[in-house]
């Protein structure tokens, strides 16, 4: 069972959160926050939401800009509605406006920075975190402009859902080979416009959105992050082994977990490979 929680962000904009559920909760375990990656959406926890789901309670978050969540509208306060601010700040609220604190927060790329910035912030709010595939050194300036390159080459609309899993899979200049994960990633973020199938997100929202993250390293506040913390990467991911064993040593109580056949989708990629490495973490950790 999925149902739609409605809250409040920071700065007021609505936000969509997903509660899987389904048998019951068991009240001692500590409930789970998940937050996806730019361009995702909560939904495309469910395979991971389901199986936590079977002894704790699961919420997944729409962030802003992305889903069902609010958009902040075009002016002159938009890139501050959009900032990392912003965003941890929702986090904090969606814990606190739903009293599941302190939680299990399993982040993905965007949503796992979001993560460590807010256990850093607020370490009474996370009990144990776990960052998938998420770089915390600075990517500069060109590759924002690659990624603007990139936005211009989407042949929108597509003609079909389905057309939109080839291409992001198969046909994207930017796939070395065919990648199931990221064409299964991105259908589901396409809705059915009145010529097409277009995304749910704005793109030059999106932009915006990367822009306040790539220019800066992140390593001074991962290494402020004290409750256990997992540092997951797919072995063909964006997150480098050295980097990430790197961040394994900054973090006071990391751990380190590498999914082989999976890249940066490693939720999609190989999502029973993923529960092997949570679960084991989630007992160690003394959190389940």
């Amino acid at each position: 069972m999925v149902q739609r929680i409605d809250v409040t962000g920071a700065d007021g904009v609505r936000l969509a959160a997903w509660e899987f559920r389904d048998p019951p909760a068991e009240p001692r375990k500590p409930a789970v926050l998940l937050l996806h990656g730019l361009m995702g959406r909560a939904l495309h926890w469910a395979g991971t939401a389901r199986w936590l789901g079977e002894h704790r309670r699961v919420i997944a978050l729409d962030q802003r800009g992305h889903g069902h969540s609010g958009h902040p509208a075009p002016g002159p306060d938009r890139p501050a509605r959009l900032s990392r601010e912003a965003f941890v700040a929702d986090a904090e609220t969606v814990i606190e406006q739903l009293g599941i604190g302190p939680v299990i927060l399993i982040g993905h790329s965007m949503g796992a920075l979001t993560g460590w910035q807010l256990a850093a912030r607020r370490p009474d709010l996370v009990q144990a975190l776990v960052i998938c595939d998420m770089r915390a050194s600075a990517l500069g300036e060109a590759s924002q402009q690659e990624w603007q390159e990139w936005f211009r080459r989407w042949p929108l609309p597509f003609p079909t859902q389905d057309a939109a899993r080839r291409w992001f899979g198969e046909d994207d200049p930017r796939v070395e080979r065919p990648d199931p994960g990221r064409g299964a990633f991105f259908a589901e973020v396409m809705h059915q416009a009145p010529d097409g199938w277009r995304p749910l997100f704005s793109r030059s929202q999106m932009l915006t959105v990367r822009e306040t993250w790539v220019h800066d390293a992140h390593w001074e506040e991962l290494a402020q992050v004290r409750c256990p913390t997992l540092v997951v990467r797919g072995l063909d991911g964006e997150l480098g082994r050295a980097e990430a064993q790197e961040m394994v040593r900054v973090l006071p109580a990391g751990q380190y977990a590498e999914i082989p056949d999976a890249g940066h989708y490693v939720h999609y990629d190989q999502p029973a490979a993923l529960r092997a490495a949570l679960e084991p973490f989630l007992e160690g950790a003394a959190v389940s």
